[in-house]
């Protein structure tokens, strides 16, 4: 799957630095197949779930039409099995394999990826590295659970809930797999839907003529396939073939399928050895035909189509899915089973015999009365016959093509950038005291209080506002600047930052990105409030405030404060202090990209954490502000490193998620903040105005677009009406919280695309047609 530092070291994408395609060019669903990943064990490998994962993709391609279908195969170490081409392999237990899969689903444009899900055939423990996978999947999920365990261990449990966290759909085989989710893992039951297994479409017939084409002609044939273990109930029905024997000696009982691999490198053939010791004991080993070998599906069906009575003796009553079940009731065959999940649903109404576990003697009296009673016996195999008519490849196809589809991300928006935000979701989160952090959806919540950051980011919206009265720009930037001017401990010399609501602060001395957002703030509210109150009031608490902050030394925190200080001037403030300021954070930031600097790595840190396009941001204007051009280059250079880091191989914006903040390696892309969203729209500008190379139009376009649903799940998280924007993009979709730092990050960004548009004004009408080109 290629080397893992090659290309986009976040995602192994293959795009030229600077380079910014379209989105209209690079992603339309309706201009071509829809893609699916689909992820598990596969032919040739010797399991149901490998041969159902080989069914999926063959009925899906032959019946439902319109997809390409790529294989991701779960393998065992050492298995030597030789697999298709065109198969992605997954070492099961090399936790670096699911990391490359992550990556080469990711850069395939999948729309959906589908998961079979089986605790056996994922490594670690309970199947644990699955999670390495999810969490770094970009498209939609669907998972079938294949099993769904009423009484789970902790870590199977474990297992189950971080998967249904991650998708977006379910699929079972079964009702009593559905109420389970729901009732035992707390899965919310409109994302689960129920499609039976799927099975051949044959026409009805009775087992004579296949009788003699294998030798039995004349025999009553009683029939058990797939993989052999201990969970078949095999015991059971051998121990009852003396009774069946006595009043139908012309029975035989066959045994079709290789032991399960897993068993055989555990035990070798001990356990089927251990069957036939039992049937020779019982004097029943004449009547036992064995075809020890996993066969192919047309081999199959003719070794089935011999069949008078199908046995299914399971003695765990939990399995939720038995593709050998599904297949013998869809070929018409009378089944005799315990009454084991998936048997207590298909074979209800009559449609076959359900006896208790570990009891021959049910078994023996069932087959019985089925072979003395001819016309009985073909009675229930018409019935299981239209019955199967439900389950047919053709309906299976169909119905999982439905299933898929609707588990795409929904296409976003087109959205004109032109259109100004209504201003009410920020008055909603604002009183007296200034700007409430959280909200439970679009109500404020008080419990949380307020916070520097949010004032300030409310008190740059005042800045630059449309559509307000000079009074209430007035009043509320009043209400956001008197929160930072209390804010300031003058003798801390710093910020603090949170308050409860009761006005009471939490700390004394808050954080230093809190301290140097306000500082920005304060610098932007020279440059652009059009109160020249608010001006000098901003200047003089900025020539106040400076002097404590000189040991700020966090690379966001000076970052902001260089902004900050870039603002002031370019307000006109004349501050010597600003100069230096400026002038050491670029000092520090561009080292720290010579520091961390590697052929694959153009960043300033180890990792990506939050508001990343900030630090090059910051190198930009401080170069320009200043006169150096090496810190303009490197900021630049970084920023369009970033950018083509949070590029979706579909062409959209895809921050780095905050579950994966400061991690090292294939970050992950959920939670997706509208913050990434503004500071990619902010830097873009001002990559723009130092370069004017209009692609960092189109990239400003990209980003701002993601609010609208050109995003991996096809969300608008932003709403024009009321100004409102939610907390962000998880793997389920939007969260449907709206706190303050995500409306801010809307409005912000909307005023600083349409600062852009002015600026750019020969590009502006191409510069909006690409960026609606997401809609």
């Amino acid at each position: 799957m290629g080397d893992q530092n090659s290309g986009n070291p976040l995602l192994g994408e293959q795009t030229a630095s600077h380079e910014v395609v379209p989105f209209l060019l690079r992603h339309s669903l309706g201009a071509r197949r829809l893609r699916v990943a689909l992820v598990g064990t596969y032919a040739p490998r010797s399991c149901g779930i490998a041969t159902f994962s080989a069914d999926v993709r063959e009925q899906l391609i032959r019946h439902a039409g319109g997809m390409d279908i790529d294989v991701y195969a779960l393998d065992g170490p050492d298995s030597g099995l030789v697999y298709a081409q065109d198969v992605h392999v997954i070492g099961a237990q090399n936790r670096e394999d699911y990391l490359r899969a992550a990556r080469a689903i990711n850069d395939s444009c999948a729309d959906v990826v589908w998961i079979q899900h089986e605790f056996g055939i994922f490594g670690g423990a309970d199947g644990a590295l699955i999670a390495e996978l999810v969490d770094r999947l970009a498209a939609p999920v669907l998972i079938t659970f294949h099993t769904v365990l009423a009484k789970p261990s902790a870590g199977q449990r474990a297992v189950m809930e971080h998967l249904l966290s991650r998708c977006s759909r379910v699929m079972v085989m079964s009702q009593q797999g559905r109420q389970l989710l729901m009732s035992t893992y707390r899965a919310p039951g409109g994302i689960i839907e129920v499609i039976e297994h799927g099975a051949p479409d044959r026409p009805f017939r009775t087992a004579q003529k296949a009788k003699h084409r294998m030798g039995l002609a004349g025999k009553k044939v009683l029939t058990t396939f797939g993989l052999l273990g201990p969970g078949k109930g095999l015991e059971t029905a051998i121990a009852a073939m003396p009774a069946i024997l006595r009043e139908h000696p012309d029975t035989v009982y066959r045994i079709v399928g290789a032991t399960h691999p897993v068993l055989v490198a555990r035990d070798g053939e001990s356990y089927r050895q251990g069957l036939m010791a039992q049937a020779e004991a019982l004097g029943v080993s004449h009547a036992i035909l064995w075809n020890n070998r996993f066969l192919a599906i047309e081999d199959l069906l003719e070794q089935l189509e011999c069949c008078d009575i199908y046995l299914s003796p399971y003695p765990g009553l939990d399995q939720s899915t038995s593709g050998t079940l599904s297949y013998a009731v869809a070929l018409g065959k009378a089944v005799v089973s315990t009454p084991y999940v998936h048997a207590r649903e298909l074979l209800a109404d009559g449609v076959g015999c359900l006896i208790e576990p570990n009891a021959p003697d049910a078994i023996a009296e069932a087959v019985n009365d089925l072979l003395s009673s001819p016309q009985r016996l073909l009675e229930l195999q018409r019935r299981a016959y239209e019955r199967g008519r439900r389950t047919t490849w053709p309906h299976f196809a169909r119905a999982s093509a439905h299933l898929v589809r609707n588990t795409l991300a929904a296409r976003p928006q087109r959205v004109e950038p032109a259109v100004v935000p209504e201003l009410a979701a920020v008055w909603n989160m604002s009183d007296g005291t200034g700007m409430l952090q959280h909200a439970v959806g679009p109500v404020p919540d008080r419990r949380h209080g307020y916070c520097t950051d949010d004032n300030a980011r409310a008190l740059m919206l005042m800045n630059v506002a449309k559509g307000i009265t000079e009074a209430e720009r007035m009043r509320w930037s009043g209400i956001y600047g008197a929160f930072l001017f209390h804010a300031w401990n003058p003798d801390a010399g710093r910020f603090r930052n949170f308050m409860r609501f009761d006005r009471q602060w939490c700390e004394e001395v808050g954080s230093q990105d809190s301290n140097g957002r306000a500082l920005w703030a304060l610098g932007h509210t020279v440059e652009h409030s059009p109160i020249r109150e608010l001006r000098n009031w901003a200047g003089r608490m900025v020539d106040d405030v400076l002097p404590g902050l000189n040991d700020l030394d966090a690379p966001r925190a000076l970052a902001f404060g260089a902004l900050g200080c870039c603002a002031l001037l370019r307000g006109g403030w004349q501050s010597a202090q600003a100069n230096e300021r400026i002038a050491l954070a670029c000092e520090t930031l561009a080292r720290l990209v010579t520091m961390h600097r590697r052929p694959d790595w153009l960043w300033f840190e180890q990792g990506l954490a939050y508001d990343n396009p900030r630090l090059s941001q910051a190198l930009i204007e401080g170069g320009g502000m200043l006169g150096r051009p090496e810190w303009v280059d490197a900021g630049m250079e970084t920023l369009a490193w970033i950018m083509d880091c949070q590029t979706s191989a579909q062409g959209f914006f895809r921050p780095v998620g905050s579950e994966s903040f400061d991690q090292r390696g294939l970050w992950k892309p959920f939670d997706q903040q509208p913050l990434e969203a503004q500071a990619a729209v902010e830097a873009a500008r001002a990559a723009w105005m130092a370069s004017g190379d209009e692609a960092w139009i189109r990239q400003a376009h990209q980003a701002y677009q993601w609010f609208f649903g050109a995003n991996d799940r096809g969300v608008a998280v932003a709403d024009i009406a009321s100004g409102r924007c939610c907390d962000g993009v998880t793997p389920r979709g939007r969260n449907e919280n709206s706190g303050a730092e995500s409306i801010l990050a809307f409005h912000l960004s909307h005023y600083a695309l349409a600062a852009m548009n002015r600026e750019a004004r020969p590009y502006a009408k191409a510069g909006t047609d690409l960026g609606n080109s997401t809609g």
